[in-house]
């Protein structure tokens, strides 16, 4: 089974949670920038959010670039990772409208927890698939970064808690880990250009 049905339905599902998440931003009563203010929290949850879904997108699109076949197994772990991903709208604006108390902190640092741990499952489900010698295989290695942002997480969960401003220091250091695309796989790439179907050399 080729990646390209996998590919389109985790794009279009990503297309949709930006947009329902977008579409929760209310539009302030007045025409000031003061109007703005209440709002800010949760523009500011709206872009660590749009950010986070972001870097997801494009992890997985450089990860399915060096992927040729599926399984069963992938495409479960697959949705997986999306059903914690479509639960980022709800613990975004849950923790924008009250103002990063602490309780919507750490549901949102838990969705961001198992939203990685899934994304984990999916790359070991996809190694099963490719093998050993595989491209990924050589491209993921040890994953040290994904080792360190299930850490940071864990304690921003558990910060949320008694101190709020680490625990979004842990989740914004986080983003800013994975904001560049992950230049494992694109050293791969560079050493071994071995165009997959349906992407273009």
């Amino acid at each position: 089974m080729t990646t390209g049905r996998l590919e389109t339905f985790t794009d279009g599902v990503l297309a949709i949670i930006i947009t329902i998440m977008v579409l929760e931003l209310k539009v302030p009563h007045g025409a000031t920038f003061d109007a703005l203010r209440p709002l800010l929290p949760v523009l500011l949850s709206y872009v660590l959010s749009f950010i986070y879904l972001g870097i997801y997108w494009n992890n997985h699109h450089h990860m399915m670039h060096v992927v040729h076949r599926v399984s069963g197994g992938v495409l479960w772990a697959n949705l997986l990772l999306l059903f914690w991903l479509s639960l980022v709208p709800f613990v975004t604006g849950w923790m924008g409208e009250n103002h990063f108390a602490p309780a919507p902190v750490a549901l949102y640092g838990v969705v961001l927890l198992m939203a990685a741990v899934s994304y984990t499952i999916l790359v070991r489900a996809t190694l099963k698939v490719e093998g050993p010698d595989s491209l990924l295989a050589r491209a993921i290695g040890l994953d040290r970064k994904g080792n360190l942002s299930l850490l940071l997480y864990s304690v921003g969960i558990a910060a949320s808690f008694f101190a709020t401003w680490l625990s979004g220091a842990m989740y914004i250091i986080v983003a800013l880990i994975w904001l560049i695309p992950d230049r494992r796989i694109e050293r791969v790439l560079g050493v071994h250009q071995t165009p997959k179907q349906g992407h273009a050399p």
